[in-house]
């Protein structure tokens, strides 16, 4: 039977043991109880073949991060997990993801990037018997200057959050670009803020084009 040895990484409190138990027990834990190292098995279906998933769920807190190049060095596959109301956890992938590719010597490691709680796990697990809502999907990022790799790594939240906040965070004509193609590609998305930003006015002109496509549902623009 083919073994996968996949590791749950990304800051402490974000969510991983229970997104991990989730998993294995189909069991959702809303308490935290902080982590050094856990591992877990589970038998599973890949492609119609029967495999073995290696769990191990890390620590995310800086006292344990000495720990981190050895469990980085077994794993083959890596789920980054980041908190939705926690932009702090968010930036903190970015760091994972480069001694990830640091320690294994390679571009090229399977990783998914995972938001945790899910919006729509969240709303069952805890709002199934109420007419509550999902909580909001949010981006909000300020006074930080983008680099190519990092703007990267933020399109597919842009293209699938609800709210999008990315005030003087040096944003050009290139980067417009993008936004436009997601305000036509999101319908979730109603909220968008750009503010400070030197868009110029082919940078307005393809944001604007974005505006007007019949799938577009902005309803705040700053």
């Amino acid at each position: 039977m083919t073994e996968y040895k996949l590791v749950v990484v990304g800051a402490g409190g974000v969510g991983k043991s229970a997104l991990t138990i989730q998993l294995i027990q189909n069991h959702f834990v809303d308490e935290y109880d902080p982590t050094i190292e856990d591992s877990y098995r589970k038998q599973v279906v890949i492609d119609g073949e029967t495999c073995l998933l290696d769990i191990l769920d890390t620590a995310g807190q800086e006292e344990y991060s000495a720990m981190r190049d050895q469990y980085m060095r077994t794993g083959e596959g890596f789920l980054c997990v980041f908190a939705i109301n926690n932009a702090k956890s968010f930036e903190d992938i970015h760091q994972y993801r480069e001694q990830i590719k640091r320690v294994k010597d390679s571009d090229d490691v399977p990783m998914v990037l995972c938001p945790w709680p899910h919006p729509i796990l969240a709303f069952w697990f805890s709002n199934a018997t109420s007419n509550t809502s999902p909580p909001t999907m949010k981006l909000d990022i300020q006074c930080e200057q983008l680099s190519d790799a990092r703007w990267t790594e933020l399109l597919p939240l842009i293209r699938q959050y609800e709210v999008i906040r990315l005030d003087d965070c040096g944003l050009t004509e290139v980067r417009c670009k993008d936004i436009g193609s997601a305000l036509r590609a999101n319908p979730s998305l109603t909220e968008l803020s750009l503010r400070t930003n030197e868009l110029g006015d082919g940078g307005v002109h393809l944001v604007l084009q974005g505006l007007q496509s019949p799938t577009c549902k902005i309803q705040k623009l700053r």
